[in-house]
C-alpha cells in the first residue's frame, strides 16, 4: 500500500486554484478510480496516464488505484492534470524513492501526456503558474513548449520537460531501454519545434495615422477618444477611411502598464493565441470580429468551460465592429453590460467564469444600406423606411453609451491633390500621453485614472471642480430630449478630456460646445 501527493492547477476564468492530487495504491482487483469532480477531459486522463506509464515500463499488476483531486467540491477542467496524475501514481506505486515522493508534494505539474509518454503544453500556462506562485509554490514543471511562457512569472523555478521519463530518471526511478529511446525522440522533437518557432517580426509598416488622407475632424475625434478612453462611432460612406482610422487607434494609445500586460497576456494564453517568444503583450490589442460572429465568439462561452470572447481579448485595447448595423441585434445588445462594468460573467452548465472586458468600443457604419445618403443624399437609392430600419439596428441604449459620434465625409479630389500627409501616430500619441498624465494627476485621490471611467455623479459634484454655470447648455439639451442624463454625463467627460488635451485646468464653454458637437454628430447647444 502506498500514498503520494502532487500539486496541479485548475482555472475558472482567469482565477486559478491549487489542486492537491492524492494517489492511493492498494492490493486488490485492478482498477483506476478518479474522484473529485473531474470533467470529461480529466476523466479521460486515466487512459492517457495508463498508456504513458506502461510505455515507461511500469507494470500495473494486481493493484487498485484511487486518485482524489482536492478540494473535492471544486470542478476540475482541462488536460493539464495528466502530468500531476502520472507522478502521483508513480509515487503511490513505489516507483520512486521516499525523498522524491516528499518532493512531489511541494511541486506543481502542468501538462498533457501523449500515449508515448511525451508531454504537451496546454492553454492558460501563464495564469496557472501565476496562481501556483500566489499560493506559495516555488517550483513548477511544465511541457518544454510552455517553458518560456511559464518563465514570465517571477519568483518561480520552472522546469521544462518533454517526456515523463525525464522526471522518472530525475527522481531516481528506472527507465527501460525502449522507453529511453522514446524519451530521446520526444526531446529531439521538442527541441526542433522550439528551434523552428518563428517570432513575429516587428513590422516597419505598422498602421500609422500618417496613412490617412484628410479627415481632420475624424482624426481629432480619434485623438479625443484615445486621450480619455471614450467609445467612438464613425458614420460615413464606403471608402471614406472609417476602417483605416479605427485600426490606427491602438497606435496612439500608451503601452500597457505591467499589471495590465500580465492580465492581457493571461487572457490570450487561455485563448491559445499567445506566442511566448514575444514576451508579455505590452501593446493595446485590437480585435475586429466579422459581422457574422456569434454571441459566444464575441462575448465568450462555449459548450464546456466558458472561454473568453473578443470583448475580453480586447481588454485594455480596442474592439472594432466594422459594418456595425450588420451584426445581430442580440450580439450588439450584449455589449451594453461590459461597456458599463468593464467585465463579463458567463454562466454555463460546467460553471461560471468572469473575465475582464474593459475595452474601447469603435463602431463603423454606413449612413444607409447603399451607403450614399451623405450630403444632400441625391444619389441614395434607399427609401426613408430602409434608412430608418438600417440604422435602428444600433439600439438607443447602445448608442447612448458611445461617447463620440462623428460623421466621416468622403475623400475629395482636393484632399488627394493637397498631398499633405497628416500627423504620424507618434506625434499624436505624445499628446495623448500628456493628456492622460494630466487626467491621472487630477484624479490621483480617486479610484479612476481616465475621464472615460469617471461616473457622472462625481463630475456634477463640487468635488470635480466643474463650474455649475457650464451645465446650463447641457440642461437645455436634456430638456429638448437631445441628451439623456447618461448623455449629459458623457459630454462632461468629453469636456474634461478636451481640457486635458488643451492643457487647461478646467473645461470652458468652448469645451462644452465642442464636446456636445462630438456627442451629437455636429449638433450645437
Amino acid at each position: 500500500m502506498g500514498l503520494a501527493r502532487t500539486l496541479a492547477v485548475t482555472l475558472t476564468g482567469l482565477a486559478g486554484h491549487l489542486v492537491e492530487v492524492e494517489a492511493h495504491s492498494a492490493h486488490g482487483l485492478p482498477g483506476f478510480t478518479l474522484v473529485g469532480l473531474p470533467d470529461a477531459a480529466v476523466r479521460e486522463s486515466r487512459e492517457r496516464v495508463r498508456a504513458a506509464l506502461s510505455t515507461c515500463g511500469v507494470t500495473w499488476g494486481e493493484h487498485r488505484l484511487t486518485v482524489n483531486l482536492s478540494p473535492a467540491d471544486l470542478p476540475k477542467t482541462g488536460t493539464g492534470f495528466d502530468l500531476a496524475l502520472a507522478l502521483a501514481v508513480l509515487g503511490a506505486r513505489g516507483q520512486l524513492p521516499e525523498r522524491a515522493v516528499a518532493h512531489l508534494a511541494r511541486t506543481a505539474y502542468i501538462g498533457e501526456l501523449g500515449l508515448d509518454g511525451s508531454i504537451h503544453p496546454v492553454r492558460g500556462i501563464l495564469p496557472a503558474v501565476r496562481a501556483a506562485a500566489d499560493a506559495g509554490v516555488t517550483e513548477v514543471v511544465v511541457a518544454a513548449g510552455a517553458g518560456r511562457e511559464a518563465a514570465l512569472v517571477p519568483g518561480v523555478d520552472v522546469t521544462a520537460v518533454s517526456h515523463v521519463g525525464q522526471l522518472l530518471e530525475r527522481y531516481g526511478g528506472r527507465l527501460p531501454g525502449r522507453a529511453r529511446e522514446l524519451m530521446r525522440q520526444a526531446r529531439r522533437q521538442a527541441a526542433a519545434q522550439v528551434a523552428h518557432r518563428v517570432e513575429r517580426p516587428v513590422s516597419a509598416s505598422e498602421p500609422d495615422l500618417a496613412d490617412v488622407v484628410g479627415q481632420a475632424q475624424a482624426r481629432h475625434a480619434l485623438e479625443v477618444a484615445a486621450a480619455g478612453g471614450h467609445h467612438l462611432l464613425l458614420v460615413g460612406p464606403p471608402g471614406a477611411g472609417k476602417t483605416m482610422l479605427a485600426e490606427r487607434l491602438p497606435s496612439i494609445l500608451p503601452p500597457l502598464n505591467p499589471e495590465d500586460a500580465v492580465t492581457v497576456t493571461s487572457i490570450h494564453s487561455l485563448a491559445g493565441t499567445f506566442n511566448a517568444d514575444t514576451g508579455l503583450l505590452t501593446r493595446p490589442p485590437l480585435r475586429a470580429p466579422h459581422h457574422t460572429a456569434t454571441r459566444a465568439a464575441v462575448i465568450g462561452g462555449g459548450s464546456g468551460s466558458p472561454r473568453p470572447g473578443d470583448v475580453s481579448l480586447a481588454h485594455r485595447g480596442v474592439l472594432f465592429l466594422d459594418e456595425a448595423p450588420e451584426f445581430p441585434a442580440g450580439v450588439l445588445d450584449c455589449l451594453r453590460q461590459p461597456l458599463e462594468s468593464g467585465y463579463v460573467t458567463i454562466d454555463r452548465a460546467a460553471g461560471r467564469a468572469t473575465y475582464p472586458a474593459a475595452f474601447q468600443l469603435v463602431l463603423a457604419a454606413n449612413p444607409c444600406p447603399c451607403g450614399r445618403a451623405t450630403g444632400r443624399g441625391l444619389e441614395c437609392t434607399c427609401t426613408s423606411l430602409q434608412r430608418r430600419r438600417y440604422f435602428s439596428r444600433l439600439s438607443g441604449p447602445l448608442l447612448d453609451r458611445v461617447d463620440i459620434q462623428v460623421e466621416v465625409a468622403a475623400v475629395t479630389a482636393d484632399d488627394l491633390a493637397a498631398g499633405a500627409a497628416g500627423e504620424p501616430s507618434a506625434v499624436v500619441a505624445a499628446r495623448v500621453a500628456e493628456a492622460r498624465e494630466r487626467s491621472a494627476h487630477r484624479l490621483a485621490d480617486t479610484p479612476w485614472r481616465l475621464m472615460g471611467q469617471v461616473p457622472g455623479g462625481w463630475l456634477r459634484s463640487p468635488a470635480s471642480g466643474t463650474d455649475p454655470a457650464l451645465l446650463a447648455p447641457l440642461m437645455t439639451a436634456l430638456d429638448r430630449g437631445d441628451l439623456t442624463l447618461r448623455g449629459v454625463d458623457r459630454v462632461l467627460r468629453l469636456a474634461w478630456t478636451l481640457a486635458d488635451l488643451g492643457a487647461r485646468p478646467v473645461p470652458t464653454v468652448t469645451d462644452i460646445g465642442a464636446a456636445l458637437a462630438l456627442r451629437t454628430r455636429g449638433a450645437r447647444p
